[in-house]
């Protein structure tokens, strides 16, 4: 069975990693997985693309739409 968690409790976990929390810790006091952890973390990193600022999550939503448009 597979857990879903509201994107403030995401975001938060993600926080608390960027301000130095371990994965670990994070996994053991809260309940997703490291890699879980680890992946909300990668999609909520910025990427410069042609000089803005875009998350993962950003982008894969742009792609969506270009695709519906298509």
């Amino acid at each position: 069975m597979s857990i879903r968690y509201s994107q403030d409790f995401k975001d938060s976990l993600v926080k608390l990693h960027q301000e130095g929390r371990s994965l670990k810790s994070l996994a053991e006091e809260f309940g997703p997985s490291k890699d879980s952890i680890a992946i909300w973390a990668k999609q909520a990193t910025p990427i410069m693309i042609k000089g803005q600022s875009k998350t993962l999550k950003d982008v894969k939503q742009l792609e969506k739409r270009l695709a519906i448009l298509r």
